[in-house]
């Protein structure tokens, strides 16, 4: 599975060349957006999302890769390198569930992504937002051996990106990119001066120290998505 996925995206010499000016604007934009701004154009573009996930789900299972849903304390993984190695070795991948741990605080109530998928796996109904997380792992970190850093995320969010249908993307990308940079970003981690203290620093906060984003449910400017693909270099087979 993971090798066909692999051929026909052809991710071979990509790098990312993370621009970190425009992560902290996409986190500025997240940060002070709405937590609703739901339209018929973000709508339809939400249920491609979750149409297309629940297929890739299905392939997912086809190659034999069992979903768990985690029942343990904390997040089933330490680290990217942890996950990669239980869905290629064991074929397992351990689900933090969406209910327990959805942003660091609420979100909207009718976000797209916690209705019912009508999946479910050893008995637990799974919401849209589980779905597209097993996914998003499976053919984002898992087929591309990505990590979970901003490069890492960056380059899983853009191979994944291309299984999807262009109408899917704008929410694909607040779901996926705007929560990332509001992540690692943020205003909330930067210094008087504007600046994101570095590893050391008195005020660097380490990645398991921070606060996940409040989900919302709004739309970039297409100017943000058209630049997120300007991050990426290809280099042409010699």
């Amino acid at each position: 599975m993971f090798e066909s996925i692999v051929d026909r995206i052809r991710p071979d010499g990509l790098t990312v060349q993370l621009d970190e000016d425009f992560c902290r604007e996409v986190a500025d934009v997240y940060d002070r957006a709405p937590a609703w701004a739901l339209d018929r154009g973000l709508a339809r573009s939400y249920e491609a999302l979750r149409r297309v996930s629940r297929r890739q789900f299905a392939l997912v299972l086809a190659a034999g890769i069992r979903v768990r849903p985690w029942r343990g304390a904390g997040l089933p993984y330490r680290d990217s390198a942890e996950l990669r190695r239980s869905v290629r070795e064991a074929r397992v991948l351990d689900l933090h569930l969406t209910r327990d741990g959805h942003g660091s605080v609420p979100g909207p109530r009718e976000h797209p992504m916690l209705g019912a998928s009508g999946v479910e796996v050893d008995g637990v109904p799974l919401c849209h937002n589980d779905v597209f997380r097993v996914v998003h792992d499976v053919f984002g970190h898992v087929a591309f051996d990505r990590g979970f850093g901003p490069r890492g995320e960056f380059a899983a969010t853009y191979l994944h990106a291309r299984m999807y249908p262009v109408s899917a993307r704008p929410a694909l990308f607040t779901e996926q990119i705007g929560q990332v940079c509001w992540f690692f970003f943020g205003p909330h981690l930067r210094d008087r001066t504007g600046a994101l203290p570095r590893p050391g620093a008195r005020d660097h906060v380490p990645a398991r120290d921070r606060p996940y984003p409040q989900q919302k449910v709004f739309a970039f400017d297409r100017r943000y998505l058209d630049r997120f693909g300007a991050q990426f270099a290809t280099e042409e087979p010699r």
